[in-house]
């Protein structure tokens, strides 16, 4: 089930929004704007964020920030009275003039998210300055061509391939050693220490330890 996070002040139009895109098989989550929102955004992490606050000023700011925190198809509910605004601003990728049908939201989120899933399914991972070709299994930091070893590149796609899940040590040994490796957990510790040495610095940290569990790569990054 895809996840929307909605940003707009409660209205009866907007409670109608929700049902209807909850009525379509979309799990929605709803925050009116203000402090802290951009942290619910990436701790939410959801499929698409629909913004719809009424200042188009801030409509704008927040597709940005939410754009730098974390890579998302951003829609906006924007009023007629806005739509010659819109052309000058493209960090947005799609608009619905209100009051809208939810037919046409759904049809247009529907149609974000496939663009999304192309994207993801790409040849290049790209993770804030951490960028992962797969056509050619280079790996850069900030532009910084970076040198791993086979077991080190396999670790850290598989990891940036499934940004915020955790694994424990042995389900990575299963997925990137194979399940007839011996060896035991502690190549997984080895091999993420090495990771963190060549790829984060005191700006840059990708793969987070989750205690007493495993591992998991930094889903807003």
């Amino acid at each position: 089930m895809s996840g929307i996070f909605m940003i707009a002040e409660e209205s009866r139009a907007i409670s109608e929004l929700r049902s209807g895109l909850t009525q379509n098989g979309f799990a929605c989550s709803f925050t009116p704007d203000g402090n802290g929102v951009i942290e619910q955004v990436t701790e939410e992490s959801p499929d698409l964020v629909l913004v719809g606050v009424d200042n188009c000023s801030r409509v704008w700011e927040l597709s940005q920030m939410i754009k730098k925190a974390i890579p998302l198809p951003v829609m906006a509910l924007v009023s007629q009275e806005t739509l010659d605004s819109v052309d000058g601003h493209l960090d947005l990728d799609d608009f619905i003039t209100k009051p809208c049908d939810i037919r046409e939201l759904v049809l247009r989120v529907k149609r974000l998210l496939r663009r999304a899933d192309t994207a993801d399914s790409s040849d290049l991972i790209r993770c804030g300055d951490l960028a992962i070709n797969l056509a050619t299994c280079e790996v850069s930091v900030a532009d910084r061509t970076v040198i791993l070893t086979f077991r080190e590149y396999e670790l850290l796609r598989f990891l940036a391939s499934n940004r915020g899940r955790v694994f424990t040590r042995g389900a990575l040994l299963d997925k990137v050693w194979g399940y007839d490796y011996y060896g035991g957990d502690r190549t997984v510790d080895v091999h993420i220490r090495r990771l963190r040495s060549k790829l984060e610095d005191s700006t840059h940290t990708f793969i987070a330890t989750v205690r007493n569990i495993g591992y998991r790569f930094v889903k807003d990054r």
